[in-house]
């Protein structure tokens, strides 16, 4: 059966234990904690229940991390529960999640009868979730709308871009999708054809006072990376380009890395002398990642310049600190719900070159806070890391742009903001349609 993980993750941050949202405060200013204040008073004591796949890995599990206590910091009962699955499970759910972004995979009906639905009957056989509001996330838990049972109010919420979803495997979940009472999306385009409840738009987010999300002075990034520097052996006097991704077919790292050996064939380059860093997770519902690296090695093919690196020890200090020093961060994905990576990436200052797809363009503001380019133009990408490592001037213009465009719109308050305007409408607390919702 799931697993609830609410007291697991109250006592994550303990200052909001103690109602002390304030802390919030210095990041996202004082307006927008007294107004989500404000819209939780009425809530107090109802309850929001999540419902996901994975409690380790992945952009859903680290948002839910944060957004458990700040609930329950507000007064309201928060909840997490997470779905069990088989390996067998997990590689057809991975399956779904690849033909939804338009990547042809097989599968057979007996897959979905036996893998798919027996195990969300299992996980919710007389296990009812008892929420004023609960929220479903992506495919893996999808059908659990039918074959669970839930007092209250639901969400489906899609992280995923379905722009170029598979007919077949979208037409199979769309009769789940709309057995809800709504669903969410990153963005209006992924709202496709056939869904017949409202749709909102909600942008992921990222928690300023997590670890990861620190903001550092190079002079301490530099201290917390001396184990993992001395590890690797890592030239730190070199300029970095970093690249942080699961390692997935559509994270397109091959791209970043035949675009930085064409880099170093330029001859003002050769005296910058640059290197490359790949980090890479992977999340216990993704089964594909250590195939995903393993052709990756082979496209390194022992660059000496290149360090690809998997699941690092103290993963989320030693992120934010390379963000923090990096002299730019590359994001190309060829699909991309939304990419929390970029956020986090230019929250610590960093700018991206990131593909024009997804979710990524609501973030990189092209040649404000970065570069939009085409993800499979190694070309472009190429010509943008040459020209962020050769203009510091406008890096750091960039730079000081990325964070304040990170602090007005994808910091968790936002979006704890947003769950509570739609528990407020769901729950007949008020009546007035949500500002964001796009369908």
């Amino acid at each position: 059966m799931y697993h609830n993980l609410s007291e697991k993750y109250t006592t994550k941050y303990p200052v909001l234990d103690g109602m002390d949202v304030d802390v919030y405060k210095r990041h996202t200013g004082e307006k927008i904690i007294e107004e989500i204040k404000q819209l939780a008073l009425p809530l107090e004591g109802k309850e929001l229940a999540h419902v996901n796949s994975t409690f380790e890995g992945g952009g859903v599990a680290e948002m839910l991390r944060s957004v458990i206590p700040f609930l329950k910091g507000l007064g309201l009962k928060s909840t997490w529960y997470c779905i069990e699955g088989g390996e067998d499970f997990f590689v057809l759910t991975k399956k779904f999640h690849n033909l939804i972004q338009g990547v042809i995979q097989n599968y057979s009906v007996q897959d979905i009868l036996q893998l798919y639905i027996d195990n969300l009957k299992e996980n919710f056989n007389n296990n009812p979730i008892v929420a004023d509001l609960t929220v479903v996330h992506d495919p893996q838990p999808a059908a659990a709308i039918v074959h669970g049972e839930f007092m209250g109010k639901t969400l489906w919420r899609c992280h995923i871009d379905t722009s170029e979803a598979d007919s077949l495997i979208w037409n199979f979940l769309l009769p789940y999708v709309n057995h809800y009472d709504g669903a969410i999306f990153t963005q209006k385009s992924f709202v496709k054809p056939g869904i017949r409840i409202p749709a909102y738009g909600i942008s992921p987010c990222i928690d300023p006072i997590s670890v990861k999300n620190s903001q550092y002075t190079r002079e301490t990034a530099l201290r917390v990376l001396d184990p993992l520097i001395k590890k690797y052996d890592i030239d730190i006097e070199r300029p970095m380009i970093l690249a942080v991704s699961r390692y997935d077919v559509h994270k397109n790292q091959p791209s970043i890395i035949r675009a930085f050996k064409e880099l170093k064939k330029k001859e003002d380059i050769k005296k910058i002398n640059p290197i490359l860093v790949l980090v890479g997770n992977s999340a216990s519902d993704d089964p594909e990642g250590q195939m995903m690296y393993q052709n990756i090695m082979n496209e390194v093919d022992s660059d000496p310049d290149i360090w690809p690196l998997l699941n690092i020890p103290n993963n989320d200090l030693n992120i934010g600190a390379l963000m923090r020093i990096a002299n730019h961060f590359v994001h190309v994905s060829t699909k991309e719900g939304f990419g929390l990576v970029v956020t986090e990436a230019m929250w610590q200052g960093c700018p991206v070159i990131g593909s024009n797809v997804g979710g990524i363009v609501q973030q990189v503001v092209n040649k404000q806070t970065g570069f939009l380019v085409e993800p499979m133009s190694v070309r472009e990408i190429t010509n943008y890391m040459h020209f962020l490592l050769n203009n510091k001037s406008q890096r750091d213009e960039m730079s000081r742009n990325a964070v304040e465009h990170i602090r007005h719109n994808f910091l968790i308050p936002n979006l704890i903001k947003k769950y509570l305007i739609l528990m407020r409408y769901l729950t007949g607390v008020e009546d007035k349609v949500p500002y964001f919702r796009i369908r």
